[in-house]
């Protein structure tokens, strides 16, 4: 028990200390691909330590909540990246890994971030929120669709059990899990504010959403939201890994199975980073009037793998 009570722990802190990082190697990629040199992959850390040296200023009419904000929405992508099976499925934490408590984790980051950013009352700021939850109000039905298809394959709702019989049934061809990856990768777009829903690199105040929020924060403040969005970033791409590519997650509380788990993580992850590099420098952004309908094909996705395993797989 003490060993896998480190063990998570340790996972947690790992996840933590690699959010930058995977965020630094999709840039690099995005750079390459578009024959740039690029900042490299140790720029977002660079700037992480810069902001936490800066003298944070705050507005006078900020209330306890803009203040606030930063560590709820830190803490909750924490709480959120940890809970997740990336390197084992049977940790301490597991039975909180339930799939729709998740999607709460994600929200409660969402809407103090849209509060926080309502409280100062600047138009950007408002404007953002309100985009957001826009975003919100559309990608949150469709990634509980997504997780319906292999919840019902696993027959249940924790992300761990869930983890555990896609990576360790005999082989079986689900059709349902394409669709609901396909939806399942609209919707990361989407919620991690990437090309084409939103461009991660822009300030133009008539196109963003996610930097609309952040305007008015500075030094710790922005370097703790900056780090949570790089978290959320690696969760969700952790997410989609453990339900579409689960293949090398430990089992059990093992040594040499964790350390085998760990270096197919690392695989998993540079390849995800340079397939979402790849994707945006190929994508073009939408207008922001286009992003409901993108959401609903990604609700319809997820609605059509449902329906697909439940008549090809629920009937036999």
């Amino acid at each position: 028990m003490n060993e896998a009570i480190a063990i998570q722990v340790a996972k947690t802190i790992l996840v933590v200390l690699l959010a930058p990082l995977f965020t630094g190697w999709v840039n690099q990629c995005r750079a390459w691909l578009q024959n740039r040199r690029g900042p490299g992959l140790l720029q977002p850390y660079r700037a992480l330590r810069k902001l936490f040296h800066k003298d944070a200023i705050v507005a006078h009419r900020a209330s306890f909540l803009f203040r606030a904000t930063p560590y709820i929405r830190f803490g909750s992508m924490v709480l959120a990246a940890s809970i997740i099976p990336t390197l084992v499925t049977g940790l301490p934490i597991a039975p909180a890994a339930d799939v729709i408590a998740l999607v709460g984790i994600f929200a409660l980051g969402r809407v103090f971030m849209a509060l926080a950013a309502m409280d100062i009352g600047t138009a950007f700021g408002t404007m953002g929120a309100r985009r957001e939850m826009l975003i919100a109000f559309l990608a949150e039905p469709a990634l509980l669709m997504v997780f319906f298809t292999p919840a019902l394959i696993s027959q249940s709702t924790s992300l761990s059990t869930i983890v555990h019989t896609l990576a360790y049934q005999p082989f079986v061809i689900h059709p349902g899990l394409a669709f609901a990856a396909l939806a399942f990768l609209m919707v990361l777009l989407a919620e991690n504010a990437r090309i084409p829903i939103d461009n991660p690199a822009t300030h133009l105040e008539l196109t963003m959403i996610h930097e609309a929020l952040m305007l008015e924060y500075s030094a710790r403040h922005l370097a703790l939201m900056d780090w949570a969005s790089n978290l959320k970033l690696l969760a969700y791409t952790t997410i989609g890994v453990a339900l579409f590519v689960p293949w090398g997650i430990a089992r059990a509380v093992d040594g040499s199975a964790i350390w085998v788990a760990l270096l197919c993580l690392l695989a998993k992850l540079a390849a995800a980073g340079a397939a979402l590099a790849l994707l945006e420098t190929l994508s073009a952004k939408l207008r922001i009037f286009r992003a409901p309908e993108f959401l609903a094909m990604a609700f319809l996705l997820a609605v059509l793998g449902l329906l697909t395993h439940v008549l090809l797989e629920g009937a036999a």
